[in-house]
């Protein structure tokens, strides 16, 4: 049963604050919840990982609606957890209205960029991920034609989406790029049907490849990727194993390491925002014994050259919330 859960009435508020002898820190997870094999699974990782090498204990709560965001804040910050962190975009205006009322408890956020002095805000540079998987899925394809799915369409993914195509074009200047969202509210994020319809879609169109940043609606995509013949691209986490020889790789989206960072740091959090980017391994590519017969050589040294001249700021991948434009693909 998640701690969510007890958080809904009067007697589990009362028995979480009795619970908190000392600080602990607190993860709350995002609708989609802590098992959904990309994002969340990603900063529930990080906070297992800190719990093992530790032995600290650390409380946690699975969002089921947007009314709960606030309510869950509070209450954590009122038992004395220390810091509280959250995954996603959305806490955004509620932290915004609830850190100042805790000026002694520290938050972090991820996805985010919240200006309080109690507030660590920790972002990524998703479009430099993504382009290198864009190359990718333009180098292994055999139609020249590559998809992407999306979960709620908000500028956030449309930045992975942007990343892509770039990526994409950078391999094969012919390359046809296909892309969509799932959806305009937070139900997008874990709808496995509608992305497994989606993925249908895109392959009737030639897509032989398709990348999802779609949370647990990305399952959906995958699956049927794998059903239908073609190769799919996993996100945040490592979802390669989920259909070994048919997850070309999956970008990465170490929100695992956020989180590890945040508890580690504790009470002494640090305010200000966190750029993780693929000059600091904030984010990359996936390869195991799941995906390595599907990536040549020659496929992984390109992208590695890419990744280089990223990092050394010779290649610069736009960025789709800068502008609010792709100059590789329209949505």
């Amino acid at each position: 049963m998640t701690m969510m859960k007890h958080l809904l009435g009067a007697a589990g508020a009362l028995a979480l604050t009795a619970g908190v002898a000392s600080a602990e820190p607190a993860i709350i997870f995002d609708l989609g919840g802590k098992f959904d094999k990309s994002f969340n699974e990603a900063a529930f990782n990080g906070a297992e990982k800190w719990a093992k090498e530790t032995g600290g204990t650390y409380k946690e709560l699975e969002m089921q609606n947007e009314a709960q965001r606030e309510q869950a804040l509070r209450r954590l910050a009122e038992a004395g957890a220390n810091p509280v962190v959250m995954t996603g975009f959305a806490f955004g205006d509620v932290l915004n209205t609830v850190a100042p009322d805790f000026p002694n408890t520290k938050f972090a956020i991820v996805d985010m960029v919240v200006d309080q002095p109690n507030v660590k805000s920790v972002v990524f540079t998703e479009h430099e991920g993504s382009f290198l998987v864009g190359m990718m899925a333009a180098m292994a394809s055999k139609t020249g034609t590559v998809g992407f799915i999306g979960g709620m369409d908000i500028p956030l993914i449309r930045r992975f989406g942007c990343g892509y195509a770039q990526g994409a074009m950078a391999a094969n200047a012919d390359a046809k790029v296909i892309l969509n969202m799932t959806g305009t509210t937070p139900a997008a994020w874990n709808d496995p049907v509608k992305g497994a319809e989606l993925a249908k879609g895109q392959k009737a169109q030639g897509a032989d490849v398709i990348y999802a940043a779609a949370g647990g609606t990305g399952v959906g995509v995958l699956q049927a990727a794998a059903d239908e013949g073609i190769l799919s691209i996993g996100v945040d986490s490592n979802q390669n194993y989920m259909h070994p020889g048919m997850v070309l790789t999956s970008m990465l989206k170490r929100v695992d390491n956020a989180v590890y960072a945040a508890f580690t740091e504790g009470e002494n959090l640090s305010s200000g925002i966190n750029v993780m980017s693929l000059a600091n391994d904030g984010v990359g590519y996936a390869m195991d014994e799941n995906n390595a017969s599907l990536v040549t050589p020659e496929m992984q040294a390109a992208v590695d050259a890419a990744a280089a001249k990223i990092k050394s700021g010779e290649l610069v991948v736009h960025d789709y919330m800068s502008d609010n434009s792709c100059p590789a693909a329209s949505f």
